[in-house]
C-alpha cells in the first residue's frame, strides 16, 4: 500500500477511539481547544515501544508544560493491554487500534524487512532487553513504523515525523518545540 503522507499545515484527521478501559471517545472532543501529541508505536509487547512509553511517561511534564494532551496509539487489542497494566499507570491516553484504522488515516505505514532490521532498531532492541524489557505478545504488524504528530488547538498539524525504522521516535523535547 502506498501512503500519501500528511505534512505540517494539514488539518489533523478526527477519529473515534478505544482505550483499554473505555470506548467511543472522539479525538477532537478529548483534546478540546488544547494542543495534542499523537505518538504511533507498534504494540505494548515490543521492548522498544515499552521503552518509548516509559520515556514518554517520564517526560510527560514537557507535554503538560505546553498545555498539551498526549495520546499513544498502539496496535494492541484493548483486552491485552487491560490484562497487563492499569489506567492509573499512565499519565497519557493509550489508544488501541488493532485493525490499524488510525494508522491508515494518519498514513503511518509499515516498513519492509530492511527498516525492521535497521541497525539503530537492533541496537534499541538490545538496549531495551538489557534494561529488563522482555518481548510480550505479538499484535499488529511487526514491521510497523512509528510516527509523531503535534496538533495545535485549531487541529492543524504543527509537527510531523514519520519513522525511518522501528526505533525512530524523536525525543519529547524535539517534538514539543513545535508548540513554542
Amino acid at each position: 500500500m502506498i501512503y500519501s503522507r500528511l505534512k505540517a499545515g494539514d488539518n489533523a484527521p478526527d477519529f473515534t477511539y478505544e482505550t483499554p478501559w473505555e470506548s467511543g471517545n472522539g479525538f477532537y472532543e478529548s483534546a478540546g481547544k488544547k494542543s495534542a501529541v499523537l505518538v504511533f508505536l507498534r504494540y505494548l509487547g515490543c521492548p522498544i515501544c515499552h521503552v518509548d512509553m516509559a520515556n514518554l511517561k517520564r517526560e510527560i511534564g514537557l507535554v503538560k508544560k505546553k498545555g498539551a494532551t498526549l495520546f499513544v496509539i498502539i496496535q494492541n487489542f484493548p483486552t491485552t493491554v487491560a490484562s497487563i497494566t492499569n489506567k492509573e499507570d499512565w499519565p497519557f491516553t493509550i489508544i488501541c487500534d488493532p485493525q490499524g484504522v488510525l494508522y491508515q488515516q494518519y498514513q503511518v505505514g509499515p516498513g519492509g524487512i530492511l527498516k525492521y532490521m535497521h541497525p539503530a532498531g537492533l541496537i534499541a532492541a538490545i538496549r531495551a532487553t538489557l534494561q529488563g524489557y522482555r518481548h510480550g505478545k505479538f499484535e499488529g504488524k511487526e514491521t510497523q513504523l512509528p510516527a509523531v504528530f503535534v496538533v495545535d488547538g485549531n487541529k492543524v498539524l504543527k509537527y510531523v515525523h514519520y519513522g525511518r525504522h522501528i526505533a525512530d521516535v524523536p525525543s519529547t523535547e524535539t517534538f514539543m518545540r513545535a508548540l513554542m
